[in-house]
């Protein structure tokens, strides 16, 4: 079995070779006049980058902070690059080679990468090793997730009904939308004797979705708006918006006209 030193001696036959200053094996000379293996034990380029971060993520919908708000599924190469953005210490120096997860329990609110860097100590000698950093997973609560339990926070409301005994439309409704995401930008749900009210943040996913039920239920629209407020030094209004959806009172199994 062949010694590191044994190794290094037979690497170097035919080169112009001197001996380590530390530990008297020939090398190939640099700056630092040390072999690899000593410089590996006495420098080290992981000492500015940080072991422990923190890691905001939404409890209510699992989104994480990038910013904006990203949902990322468990061990993705999404998370995988907002996790290295939050590690510091990384940059043209310390140049970045190689980063995996390490698994850890799915409560434990941890999150380990295991990161390898290269840097250049000396001339046309290059360092690298490995460290593992931990992100520690903070709950917040997103924009978003912050209008949604504040009441009467909503821009424009769609009111979708229809006025008929059953619920057999809606529910098939339901599993349109679920299927689609098109609740995506709901920020408020109430449910009505005849209908649902849908909140939104703008006007724009409010005739978003209005759109979506009208091309998969034949429905009646009517759009209003209530002035909400107005300053009549910049000139400017505010409104609410409404989008009234009236579903046919029809269904696929029987026709209640």
């Amino acid at each position: 079995m062949k010694r590191s030193h044994d190794v290094s001696m037979e690497s170097t036959i035919g080169a112009a070779t001197v001996l380590c200053c530390s530990c008297g094996v020939p090398m190939v000379p640099n700056q630092s006049m040390r072999c690899a293996q000593c410089l590996k034990a006495e420098v080290s380029i992981v000492d500015g980058i940080s072991r422990q971060v923190v890691l905001p993520r939404c409890r209510n919908c699992s989104r994480y902070n990038k910013p904006p708000w990203t949902a990322c599924e468990p061990e993705s190469r999404e998370l995988l690059g907002i996790c290295l953005k939050r590690i510091r210490g990384l940059g043209k120096e310390v140049r970045l080679v190689d980063a995996a997860f390490i698994w850890t329990e799915e409560h434990s609110m941890r999150v380990r990468v295991k990161i390898t860097v290269q840097k250049e100590v000396a001339h046309s000698s290059v360092l690298q090793q490995s460290l593992v950093v931990e992100f520690q997973v903070v709950n917040q609560q997103c924009e978003d997730c912050q209008k949604s339990f504040t009441p009467h926070s909503h821009n424009s409301i769609v009111q979708v009904r229809q006025k008929v005994p059953h619920r057999r439309t809606f529910c098939y409704l339901e599993q349109l939308i679920l299927k689609s995401d098109a609740h995506a930008k709901v920020t408020s749900l109430t449910e009505t004797r005849e209908g649902l009210d849908f909140g939104f943040q703008t006007r724009s996913h409010a005739q978003r979705f209005a759109d979506f039920v009208a091309a998969h239920v034949p429905t009646n629209q009517t759009q209003s708006r209530h002035l909400i407020s107005h300053d009549a030094n910049s000139n400017s209004y505010a409104f609410k918006y409404t989008i009234m959806c009236e579903i046919a009172p029809i269904c696929v199994d029987v026709y209640d006209i």
